[in-house]
């Protein structure tokens, strides 16, 4: 694949990832589950042939992080910001691919899918169920079609979108995936894909485990 991958990611420390998972679960559960997330991800990311994988992290790598990605800090204050400096921090001349530590489940193929589309077309978008995205292609990064598009919102997806058709580029556009944001989500991106480090720790907790979950469950992904 003639792209590079990019995750945009936080540490997962208990208070400062995926809050809206309480009360479901504890703060170190929620941490616990975000860090197996992030794992997935990042060993889907590794599987995936591209022609390099960076982590562009708020916080301190661990031992979720596999060999062979390299490491870039975020900058900027809004989401939009960060989403923007990491494509300019990243890019190296080759197509870049964004997603984020949300969607366990994504696949190599997803992923391969993505590349190719950037072969012919200037960017690829892939929606999520909750109305953002969760994936961002682009050829060449311009800060301009991220900076100012409102972050976390039920329409934000479809201004992103419109953002990129605005600047007359040719989308592809992939399918829509379900990201992690509530108890519910987590059970069912869990359910579909069972082998996960993700479902290990979601099973862990409605077992009956206490603590970290992703340490419950941790195993090759």
């Amino acid at each position: 694949m003639n792209a590079d991958l990019l995750v945009i990611a936080k540490e997962p420390v208990p208070g400062r990832v995926k809050t809206r998972l309480t009360p479901g679960y504890t703060a170190e559960q929620a941490a616990g589950l975000a860090e197996a997330a992030l794992a997935d991800t990042l060993a889907t990311v590794a599987r995936t042939p591209a022609g390099a994988r960076i982590l562009a992290l708020s916080g301190s790598p661990g031992p979720w992080l596999p060999p062979g990605v390299r490491v870039i800090p975020q900058r900027g204050d809004g989401l939009d910001e960060r989403l923007a400096h990491a494509f300019d921090d990243a890019y190296t001349g080759r197509p870049l691919v964004l997603i984020g530590m949300d969607t366990p489940q994504v696949t190599t193929a997803l992923l391969e899918r993505a590349g190719r589309a950037l072969g012919h077309c200037d960017a690829v978008f892939g929606p999520a169920d909750d109305g953002g995205f969760w994936l961002l292609g682009l050829g060449r990064p311009d800060a301009a079609l991220l900076r100012g598009v409102p972050m976390s919102r039920p329409d934000t997806g479809r201004v992103q979108l419109e953002r990129l058709h605005a600047a007359g580029l040719t989308v592809a556009v992939l399918p829509r995936l379900a990201d992690v944001d509530t108890a519910d989500d987590a059970a069912r991106v869990a359910a579909l894909a069972p082998h996960g480090r993700f479902a290990s720790a979601v099973r862990a907790v409605r077992d009956g485990g206490a603590g970290s979950p992703a340490r419950a469950g941790a195993g090759p992904a």
